[in-house]
């Protein structure tokens, strides 16, 4: 089974990573999305794509970033703790026939993010880290924190 783990900067990327302390990833092939950064190790299983930031031109360019290595890699499940860079992969995967997984992010406690409410309707697994999210996402499940 080959999965993608998606995530953007900051408490997106720390929130991938305690999930890959608690689950073992290596038994799976798997690769990294994100975004360029210093804090990411480059390595042969590492993908950049262009942070979409709202903008128009930027949006177009992580499409067809996204949909290169989607197609090039064929993942049949994308793990993702959020935010916008990782919108398009998850609906990429999902029009190629693949799971998507959210984990909505560990500052949401009231309210959903905004790459939360755009995957919540295709995702096939959505958790919250927090039970009083559960009502503004009722298939969400409820998973307590990852750390």
């Amino acid at each position: 089974m080959k999965i993608c783990l998606a995530a953007s900067k900051g408490g997106h990327y720390f929130q991938m990573q305690e999930l890959t302390k608690k689950i073992n990833f290596e038994k799976f092939q798997s690769f990294f999305l994100t975004f360029q950064r210093e804090d990411i190790e480059v390595n042969p299983n590492t993908y950049f794509v262009t942070d979409p930031k709202r903008n128009p031109f930027r949006f177009f360019l992580n499409f067809l970033q996204s949909l290169r290595v989607m197609l090039k890699e064929r993942p049949e499940i994308i793990i993702s703790t959020g935010a916008g860079v990782t919108i398009l992969p998850c609906y990429i995967v999902k029009l190629l026939g693949g799971k998507v997984i959210y984990i909505e992010s560990f500052s949401r406690v009231w309210n959903p993010s905004v790459s939360g409410r755009i995957i919540y309707p295709i995702a096939d697994l959505f958790f919250v880290q927090w039970e009083e999210l559960k009502s503004k996402y009722p298939k969400a499940i409820f998973a307590g924190r990852l750390r």
